[in-house]
């Protein structure tokens, strides 16, 4: 009797389905040659990333087209060398950026926006603007009122607490380049933290992840972020307390005028 199952599986199909390295083979005891010089120009392209000039004026020059305020400042790694050795001076705003936001006059608003280089400043100079420009009418059609934007250099996560903080938002919405990876060297993350202030952890945030041309689209992450922020407005929370729950509705398309179908 003939037994009939699924077909067999190769290593050859599992890599149709993901970019990570499996299945790669061998040379003797070493990796084959294709397989080793890709991986060593990945591993350039994440470096690179790391490296790469944060083009704040485009970035301000940007958020500006799109009618928003936008205010540039710093934190306290006054340069790359220090901000990858002391990642605690990239969650603190230099004294001159503090004393900027403090000075300002404006009235508290629902959502702040703040725009960090992070881990891969080139994630942010090729996907911010365009994740903006999708994430405004959802959040103009759902009445939240949109504050200032905030460009900031040598910024980690945690440095949007300070910045909400300062110019009096509900909720912070912090898009930084995240860590590179041997597959996604510009991937884009966007942090939302209710009630910000300084000394809040990652518990306390809502991550959307993954935003590049091969992961997370940015009309889809826009669907999700202004999503999180109504229902974080709606019930006061965020972080472990607000489960994305986003996907249960389709996210609407924007067209040409920036206006949702």
């Amino acid at each position: 009797m003939t037994v009939s199952g699924p077909p067999l599986r190769s290593f050859r199909d599992l890599r149709q389905l993901t970019p990570a390295r499996v299945g790669l083979g061998r040379a003797g005891a070493s990796l084959p040659t294709q397989a080793l010089l890709e991986f060593t120009l990945d591993h350039a392209r994440a470096r690179d990333a790391v490296h790469a000039s944060f083009d704040a004026s485009a970035l301000v020059g940007g958020l500006n087209a799109l009618g928003l305020e936008t205010l540039s400042v710093s934190s306290r790694a006054h340069d790359r060398k220090v901000y990858l050795k002391r990642p605690d001076l990239g969650r603190k705003l230099a004294p001159v950026s503090r004393d900027l936001l403090e000075g300002r006059h404006s009235h508290a608003c629902d959502l702040a926006i703040a725009i960090g280089d992070g881990l891969s400043p080139s994630a942010v100079n090729t996907h911010a603007i365009e994740l903006i420009r999708s994430l405004l009418p959802r959040l103009a059609s759902a009445g939240i009122g949109v504050g200032p934007a905030v460009v900031a250099s040598g910024a980690r996560v945690a440095l949007g607490d300070e910045i909400g903080a300062l110019v009096g938002a509900r909720m912070i919405l912090m898009l930084i380049g995240e860590r590179p990876g041997l597959s996604a060297p510009g991937s884009l993350g966007a942090y939302l933290t209710f009630t910000p202030r300084p000394g809040l952890t990652d518990a306390d945030r809502n991550c959307v992840s993954n935003i590049h041309a091969a992961g997370l689209a940015t009309n889809e992450a826009g669907f999700k972020i202004a999503w999180l922020v109504r229902e974080g407005l709606a019930r006061q929370i965020s972080g472990v307390a607000l489960k994305d729950e986003s996907s249960a509705q389709p996210p609407l398309r924007v067209t040409g005028d920036r206006r949702p179908e």
